[in-house]
Parts: structure tokens; sequence; C-alpha cells
């Protein structure tokens, strides 16, 4: 695959920023309640394959402007202009499944629908107490096959099942008790925890994370006994990592591992 780039593009639908080793993914069509059109879903997809290339990039945060976190697809099929060029097959549940680095949600307001795929697919997920979340697809005579993926792979099946046979919002408490996000904080301590958490995941050993996660990824498909043995290669093939050699040797040497 060809070395992607940043140099010339503009993006219309989201904003990136990329500082300390974290890049920022913000949907920015607020006036659309940060609908996904098409636009967005290909400027998030370059953006997660351009993290997945560079080493430096060693966190993602999504984030958004306005009241809304995201409200799904966009039905209206509203389009906007972008130079971000096209990634073929991409889809954005296999680029966040795939992309084997931190991922975390900062939720300052409703997911509904289709933002469920991101929200579902992140390793993190942290939102704001009023923040409120729902698959109301049911209501328009759809169904949210996509999200489904995605969802039952956090949420209990029965509750996820009641969730999108209903079509009712939950509040932040029960997302977190159904384990689609991981913590519910106050507004004004939104960016703090994201920004904590970031970093902190950032400073962590790369390479063995993103070969931790992609073990993650791969063992989730597999049987216990097929992932057991896959499992026992991983654990010999990170012995040999550098990561795990100047881990062990900073722990000898009682001081802080220099991760490269």
């Amino acid at each position: 695959m060809k070395k992607l780039t940043l140099e010339g593009l503009i993006f219309t639908a989201t904003e990136l920023c990329i500082q300390n080793k974290i890049m920022t993914i913000t949907l920015n069509r607020p006036e659309k309640k940060n609908a996904l059109n098409n636009v967005m879903m290909n400027e998030i997809n370059y953006a997660l394959a351009y993290a997945k290339q560079e080493k430096d990039i060693r966190v993602v945060v999504f984030a958004a402007r306005g009241d809304v976190f995201c409200a799904g697809a966009d039905l209206s099929r509203t389009e906007s202009k972008s130079n971000v060029p096209k990634l073929d097959n991409a889809d954005i549940s296999l680029s966040l499944r795939y992309l084997y680095k931190p991922v975390i949600c900062k939720i300052q307001g409703p997911v509904l629908a289709g933002a469920l795929l991101i929200v579902s697919n992140s390793t993190h997920a942290i939102a704001v107490d009023d923040a409120t979340f729902s698959a109301p697809e049911i209501h328009r005579g759809l169904w949210p096959f996509m999200v489904m993926a995605g969802l039952f792979r956090v949420m209990p099946k029965r509750a996820g099942l009641d969730f999108i046979m209903r079509g009712k919002p939950i509040n932040s408490k029960k997302a977190k008790d159904w384990g689609l996000i991981n913590k519910s904080v106050k507004k004004e301590d939104l960016d703090k925890k994201v920004d904590t958490l970031a970093t902190e995941l950032a400073s962590l050993a790369p390479e063995t994370m993103q070969f931790g996660l992609e073990a993650y990824e791969k063992q989730d498909s597999k049987s216990f006994d097929e992932a057991l043995p896959y499992l026992k290669e991983q654990i010999a093939k990170c012995f040999e990592g550098k990561d795990a050699k100047e881990g062990i040797t900073a722990f000898l040497e009682k001081r802080k591992p220099n991760w490269k």
C-alpha cells in the first residue's frame, strides 16, 4: 500500500490534530449533528489508516463539535466536498478493529444509531453524565445491522437486544453498567479525564501495545482451544521484542523504561 500523507489535504467534515503522539479526530458537522455522510466516513477512514502507518501516533481520540457527538448516518444524504483521497473497501468498524492502537471516544453529547459503530469498536469511551445513547433505527423501519458486530462484543446480549429492538435511549450510567462506555464524568471534567487517559496510554510500550491489541483482536474470533496455543506463540514473540527487552532491563536497573 502506498504511504499516506496529510500534505495538501483539506479535511472538511472532520478536523485533525496531532500532538504529543496523540491524534485527535474531531467530527465537524455540528449544523448536521455530526451525521456521518460519505465525506466524513472517508476522512475518518483515511485518518485511521494514516494513524496506523505512523509510529509516532500512539493513541487516537474521537471528539466532536457542537452539542451532539454524532447522530449516525446522514439520512438526508447531504454531501460536502473534500480532497481527501478515497480508500478502497474502507469501513469504519474494520478500520478501528484493525488499527491495533488505543482509541478513546470523548463523548460530550448524544450518540445515535451509526455513531455506535465508533463507540463500540473503540478501546475506550468516556462520556459526560447527561449523554444519551440510542439505536432508534426500528422507529424508521430500519435495523442497526452493522452496529451489531461491535455492540454485542461490549454489551450483554439481552441488554443489547432490548436496546436495539425498542430503540429507546439509555443514559450514561446504564451505558457504563452495560459496558458500552468505561466511565461517565461531569461535563467540566471531560477534557481532563480524556487527556489524562490518552497521555498515559501514549506513554506505554508502543510496539507491545500494538502487538497485544492485534493478538486480542485475532484471538477474539477463535475458540478457547485455538486461542491458547496462538497466545502462547505471541508471548514468545513479545519477549523477543525491543519493548520487552527495554522494559525488563529498566526494571532490573530500577529506572523508567525509555520506549523508542
